[in-house]
C-alpha cells in the first residue's frame, strides 16, 4: 500500500466521515453517534421521524419473526417424520419414502453434491465476476461501463428456468468436447473421474456448476462493483500521484478497501447458489448410483431434490422427509449468510 502524509491524512478524515463523527462533514452532527447497535442519536421529535422509526423498526422485527417462524415451521413438520426414520438421516445415502411404513431416508448425498456443485460455481464466478467489476470501475470508458454494467445485471433477471433449457438443450452439447478432454486426460484424478453421470450426455455436476456460476456472476458482479466504487478517491488520486499504473492503483487502493465487499458479495453468490432448484432440477440426471465427488457425477441436489418429490408431498410424513431435507439447506445458508455478515463487519473493522 502506498502510504503519503496526503494519503495517510486522506484516509483518516474518511474514517472520520464515515464514523458519523460530530462536526466531521457529512456525519450526523453534534449530539449523536454511530454504535454496535446504530445511530444513537437524539431524535428530531418530529412526526416524519417518529412514523420512519416505527415503519423501519417493524420492518426489521416482521422479517426477522418471519425466518425464526420458517425455521419453527419446518422443524415442526419434519420431527414427525424423523422419528420414523429407520436410516441416519446426516448419513445415509438411501432415500426410500414410497413405503411410509418403512421410512428411509438420509441427506448424505444430496448434501454433498449440493456443496460441490455450489462450490464449483463460486469457483468459476469468482474470478469473472472480480474481472468484470475492476474493468467496469477501473478501466472501461464510461460509455462503455454503463452498458455493460447494464448487461450483466439483466443476467440476474433471467429466469431459472431459462438457465435450465439452455444448460441442458445448448450449453451440454457445446461441452461435450472440454468434459471428454478432461475425463480423458485428467481422469486419473478423483475430480475428472468417469461418475455416475454420462460425460458425453451433459446431466452432470460439470454442466450445472457451469450453469450456476452464470446465475451467480450478477450477484457477485453488482456488490462487488458498488463496493470498488466507494473506494475513496483520494488513495487513488494519491496513487496515481506516485505514478502507479491502473493495475497498481487498483492492487493498492481498490482491493484493500473492497476486499471484504467481495468476499462477502461471494458469500452471498454461494447462498444462490445452495439454494437454486429449477436449473439443477434440469440440467441434472437422476441416479440411483452413490455420490463419488466427481464433476461427472450425476444426482440432486438438496432443493432439486424437494421439487423431484413434489407428487408426494400429499402425504404428511412423505412431506416431512423432504422437509427434513429442506431444513438442512435452510441452516446451510443462514451459515453461509451469517458468515458473509461476520466477513463484511471484520472488513469493516468491526462496525456496521
Amino acid at each position: 500500500m502506498l502510504r503519503t502524509p496526503d494519503s495517510v491524512r486522506a484516509r483518516e478524515d474518511f474514517r472520520h466521515r464515515d464514523r458519523g463523527g460530530a462536526g466531521a462533514p457529512g456525519g450526523p452532527g453534534p449530539g449523536g453517534r454511530f454504535g454496535r447497535r446504530g445511530w444513537t442519536g437524539p431524535s428530531t421529535g418530529r412526526t416524519g421521524d417518529r412514523v420512519l422509526r416505527a415503519t423501519t423498526k417493524t420492518a426489521a422485527v416482521g422479517v426477522s419473526a418471519m425466518v425464526a417462524a420458517i425455521g419453527v415451521f419446518l422443524a415442526w413438520r419434519a420431527v414427525p417424520a424423523l422419528q420414523r426414520n429407520e436410516a441416519n438421516f446426516l448419513t445415509s445415502h438411501e432415500w426410500s419414502t414410497t413405503d411410509v411404513a418403512h421410512l428411509a431416508f438420509g441427506i448424505a448425498d444430496l448434501l454433498a453434491l449440493t456443496v460441490m456443485v455450489s462450490v464449483f460455481a463460486l469457483a468459476l464466478a469468482m474470478p469473472v465476476s472480480f474481472g468484470i467489476a475492476v474493468f467496469v470501475t477501473r478501466y472501461a470508458p464510461r460509455r462503455l461501463a454503463g452498458p455493460v454494467a447494464y448487461v450483466v445485471d439483466l443476467l440476474a433477471a433471467v429466469p431459472s428456468v431459462v438457465y435450465g433449457l439452455w444448460g441442458l438443450l445448448v450449453l451440454a452439447p457445446a461441452l461435450e468436447p472440454v468434459a471428454t478432454w478432461l475425463n480423458s486426460t485428467l481422469g486419473w484424478l478423483p475430480l475428472f473421474a468417469a461418475g455416475s453421470g454420462s460425460v458425453a450426455g451433459g446431466g452432470t455436476v460439470f454442466t450445472a456448476g457451469i450453469v450456476l456460476a452464470l446465475m451467480i456472476v450478477p450477484v457477485i458482479t453488482g456488490v462487488t462493483r458498488e463496493v470498488f466504487l466507494q473506494t475513496p478517491r483520494e488513495h487513488v488520486e494519491a496513487a496515481l500521484a506516485l505514478g502507479a499504473t491502473r493495475w497498481e492503483v487498483v492492487r493498492t487502493a481498490v482491493l484493500p478497501f473492497g476486499r471484504s465487499g467481495f468476499i462477502g458479495a461471494s458469500m452471498l453468490g454461494l447462498g444462490r447458489a445452495l439454494g437454486e432448484t429449477m436449473a439443477l432440477y434440469m440440467v441434472l440426471q437422476t441416479t440411483s448410483a452413490a455420490f463419488g465427488w466427481s464433476l461427472f457425477d450425476s444426482g440432486a441436489s438438496i432443493a432439486s431434490k424437494i421439487a423431484l418429490g413434489y407428487a408426494e408431498f400429499n402425504n404428511e410424513l412423505q412431506a416431512g422427509a423432504y422437509i427434513a431435507a429442506g431444513l438442512v439447506l435452510f441452516a446451510l445458508t443462514f451459515v453461509v449468510g451469517a458468515g458473509a455478515r461476520m466477513i463484511a463487519a471484520r472488513g469493516n473493522g468491526g462496525r456496521r
